[in-house]
């Protein structure tokens, strides 16, 4: 019986394999790609890494991927893989037609996942929420439509056996076929609903005038680790891939008292599933409605910008509107040398929307959460004044606020000090004659 147990318990065995087409994913290294595709494996607790390794391809074969040789080449290494014991799955990182599938797991006797599987399975593991449960299970459906496993037999028991039973001579492909057509209109059914509550919600805080700041970014970049800084939260923040899928949302006061929604979404990934982005379109659409973008980047990662680039193809994809503010947040500069922290310290004060911290330390938030509120300020149109002001030389800590707010227009040196014109709200007014 403990033998028993232990065998179901033991993780599975799997060899991941990045096809390197040169022509493909060209912004991105092929052994950082790998390394990512590792580190989604690692995502799901039921898998253990047994091997990794960069297959340089040429030409994709029609019905096998790899070239003979190739396949052969990795055959061996799957025997050899887990010390000897083998691997039981192999983890492709890119696309696999189902007819490549089937012939590679009939080759080399194990099973086969793809890129888009294995995000679908991690995905179905990390949802919690009615909404997460119904998306991942839309999107898991409309990948699954063209493969038509034999695995949806499952679906007869759940709905019965009503209406899956074909007339005479319909293909067990044509009732599963149906099968997933009945189950997506039933998911689309619930998710309908789920939305429309969702819908409300967002009204309700409509009637409360209170700015939605939306966070976004790359997997991993450490949305989770600020928002929970910020907010006091107790979102799951850890060092790995899709830690958090669930939209959350908080309430936020800013320095100046505005307060603010700071909502917290699930994390993008280059070559995110069509499906998926689709599935989460409802949840996304916070960051539709949100009148500050808040791009967190994971500014220690060699990728960073291939990585900014993906987050950006997903915004464009998802419609959103150019003219919405945007702040860059180079995150985990605590992870950087102190000469290339104070470097991008420097770049940050001179480049506009550009705020560098470290979520896990706090460096940097006083000057976030600042420029949070100018932005907001500037884009919600506040009534601003210009004034002109005279400070002592040695009253570098309100001159310094000025700054941080983004109000100075001129500033000039003169034996009584230094004198400014600012332009600003009446609450920033306010907030300086506190200091």
């Amino acid at each position: 019986m403990t033998e028993s147990n232990e065998t179901r318990e033991r993780p599975t065995r799997a060899y991941v394999i990045h096809p390197d087409l040169g022509n493909s994913r060209t912004r991105r290294s092929p052994d950082l790609a790998l390394e990512e595709a590792v580190a989604l494996a690692y995502a799901l607790p039921a898998i253990e890494v047994a091997g990794a390794e960069v297959a340089k391809l040429r030409k994709p074969d029609a019905g096998m991927l790899f070239s003979k040789g190739k396949r052969e080449e990795i055959g061996q290494h799957l025997k050899a893989a887990a010390d000897g014991e083998g691997a039981e799955l192999v983890l492709i990182d890119g696309p696999v037609t189902p007819v490549q599938q089937r012939n590679l797991e009939k080759e080399w006797g194990v099973k086969i996942l793809d890129r888009t599987g294995l995000i679908l399975e991690i995905f179905a593991d990390r949802a919690h929420t009615r909404e997460g449960v119904l998306q991942v299970e839309l999107a898991a459906l409309a990948y699954q439509r063209t493969r038509l496993v034999r695995a949806w037999t499952h679906l007869e028991r759940q709905r019965g056996g009503l209406g899956f039973v074909g007339g005479p001579g319909e293909t067990q492909i044509e009732a599963d076929r149906r099968a997933i057509d009945e189950q997506v209109i039933r998911l689309r059914r619930h998710l309908e609903r789920v939305v429309k509550t969702r819908e409300l919600h967002r009204r309700a805080r409509a009637k409360v005038p209170y700015p939605i700041v939306a966070l976004v970014g790359y997997t991993n970049a450490g949305k989770s680790t600020l928002f929970n800084r910020l907010t006091g939260a107790e979102v799951v923040a850890k060092d790995q891939l899709f830690a958090t899928l669930d939209p959350t949302m908080r309430q936020l006061t800013l320095p100046g008292g505005r307060r603010v929604i700071l909502s917290d979404t699930v994390g993008f990934i280059s070559d995110l599933p069509h499906e998926l982005v689709a599935a989460f379109r409802a949840t996304l659409e916070e960051v539709l409605a949100a009148d500050l973008i808040l791009h967190v980047r994971d500014i220690s990662h060699p990728e960073t910008e291939e990585q900014a680039g993906d987050v950006g193809e997903i915004l464009d994809s998802l419609g959103v509107e150019e003219d919405v503010p945007l702040i860059e947040v180079w995150n985990k500069i605590d992870a950087l040398s102190p000469e290339i922290r104070d470097a991008l310290r420097r770049t940050d004060a001179r480049t506009e929307g550009v705020q560098a911290i470290s979520a896990l330390s706090g460096e940097g938030l006083d000057d976030l959460t600042a420029a949070i509120d100018a932005r907001l300020a500037e884009a919600l149109d506040e009534p601003r004044e210009e004034t002109r002001l005279h400070l002592a030389l040695e009253d570098g800590r309100r001159r310094a606020w000025l700054h941080q707010q983004g109000i100075v227009l001129s500033e000039g040196i003169d034996e009584q000090g230094v004198s400014l014109v600012v332009r600003w709200t009446a609450r920033q007014k306010a907030m300086f004659e506190a200091i």
